[in-house]
C-alpha cells in the first residue's frame, strides 16, 4: 500500500492507470479511458479471454453514449431506462439483457470498490461530490427465473423429463 493514500497496486487500480502531474485537454474522457484500461487490466488479471473483454468493453461505451454520461454521472434510472430501450427498440431477449446488466454491474462495482480507487481520482479531478455509485440492483435488474430460457420448443429435457423418455423407450 502507499503511505497515506490507503490504494493497493492491484491490476486496474486508478494510480496505475493515470498518469499524474499531467494538464489533460478533456479530462472527462482521459477519466473515461483510464477506468476502461483499469477494468481491462483487472479482467485479465482474472484470467478472462480478450473476446469477453473487448465485448464487456465495447458495452461500457455503448452505455455512456446512451446515458450521454461518464461513470461519475450514472444513475439507477439510466438502467431502467437503458434496459427498456433494449427491450423496446432492439427487442434484445431477456438472458441478452441480463448479460448486459450484469457486465455494466461489475463495470460499476470495480469502479465503486476503494481498493481501486477510482471513487477517491474523481473526487480529485473533478471535485468531492463528484464520483461513480452504485447503479445496478436487484429491482432494476431481470432476475433470473428458470433454467432455460429460450425457444420453448427447442428446451432441453430435464433430468426427470430424459429419464421418462427412456423409461417410455424401454416399454
Amino acid at each position: 500500500m502507499e503511505a497515506g493514500l490507503g490504494r493497493a497496486d492491484l491490476a486496474g487500480a486508478a494510480h496505475l492507470e493515470l498518469v499524474s502531474g499531467v494538464v489533460r485537454l478533456r479530462p472527462e474522457d482521459a477519466m473515461f479511458e483510464a477506468m476502461l484500461r483499469g477494468w481491462r487490466a483487472q479482467q485479465t488479471a482474472r484470467g478472462l479471454q480478450e473476446d469477453s473483454i473487448g465485448a464487456r468493453e465495447r458495452l461500457m461505451r455503448r452505455f455512456a453514449e446512451f446515458t450521454n454520461g461518464y461513470p461519475w454521472n450514472w444513475e439507477p434510472s439510466h438502467v431502467d431506462e437503458w434496459s427498456m430501450s433494449l427491450t423496446a427498440e432492439h427487442h434484445l431477449a431477456p438472458s441478452t439483457i441480463r448479460a448486459y446488466q450484469c457486465s455494466l454491474r461489475q463495470f460499476n462495482a470495480f469502479l465503486c470498490d476503494s481498493r481501486y480507487g477510482w471513487v477517491a481520482a474523481c473526487q480529485q479531478e473533478f471535485g468531492p461530490q463528484t464520483y461513480p455509485v452504485p447503479i445496478v440492483h436487484e429491482w432494476n435488474t431481470i432476475p433470473h427465473l428458470n433454467d432455460y430460457e429460450g425457444d420453448p420448443e427447442a428446451r432441453p429435457f430435464t433430468r426427470e423429463e430424459l429419464q421418462r423418455f427412456l423409461d417410455y423407450a424401454d416399454e
